[in-house]
């Protein structure tokens, strides 16, 4: 006899949404701001005035750029110290600066600022181009690309996401995050709230955007899918 406790066995496609996930890819509109830097100090003097946005496209948009991060650099204040000023010091604490882990476009600029700060505060003279070329700032504006992806099931998010553009990953898993008020990202919000499966959910929503780059989060999202029990259902189903 069946123990009447036992879940329900609910494959993927039955685990569905009446509200779709569409797709969106992205496009990056850069405009170069005409502010400039040839030493270590006005980095960062630059970079305390800069517009958030400038800062954003120095440390966030490197990944929609570049869609596998595998240097030891993963953002542009760090590859332009160790490479145009050769200070590898400096270079190596700038790239450990993780902006998941500091949230928003304020708090990274602070501590990117404290950690220049901290390093040439005893260094004379402050380390700067000699042969190589200034740091040029930049800020960058997105448009929201329609992919014609949508999914209302759990497989057909699960083969959606397996195909779609990069892009797509960077706009649902970084820009929704830092510039569109959704600190978890759209993926892991859809999955909880239309799904029902918060702990889903909460595993794609710890994935770090900024180690390893969108193909790393591709991979990583994909396997937690293919982990999902078959037992396992979304809320309200039974």
């Amino acid at each position: 006899m069946k123990n009447r406790f036992t879940p329900p066995i609910i494959p993927l496609s039955a685990m569905s949404s009446s509200a779709p996930f569409v797709f969106f890819g992205c496009i990056e509109l850069s405009e170069i701001l005409g502010l400039r830097a040839r030493d270590e100090r006005e980095l960062m003097e630059v970079l305390e005035r800069a517009p958030l946005g400038s800062v954003y496209y120095h440390t966030h948009s490197v990944f929609l750029r570049h869609h596998q991060v595998t240097g030891a650099y993963p953002n542009d204040f760090a590859n332009w110290v160790a490479f145009q000023v050769r200070d590898q010091v400096l270079g190596e604490r700038l790239a450990v600066v993780d902006p998941f882990a500091l949230g928003s476009l304020e708090a990274l600029r602070e501590e990117l600022v404290s950690v220049i700060d901290h390093h040439i505060a005893t260094l004379h003279p402050v380390p700067r181009v000699v042969f190589g070329d200034p740091f040029f700032f930049v800020q960058s504006h997105m448009i929201e690309v329609p992919t014609g992806l949508a999914a209302r099931t759990l497989a057909e998010f699960r083969q959606c996401l397996a195909e779609v553009d990069a892009s797509s990953i960077y706009f649902h898993a970084l820009e929704s995050r830092i510039r569109r008020g959704h600190p978890r990202g759209d993926f892991a919000d859809w999955i909880e709230r239309s799904v029902g499966l918060p702990s889903l959910a909460e595993e794609i929503a710890r994935i770090n955007p900024y180690l390893g780059g969108l193909e790393e989060i591709r991979t990583r999202m994909l396997r937690l899918l293919d982990a999902v029990p078959v037992g396992e259902a979304p809320a309200g189903a039974g």
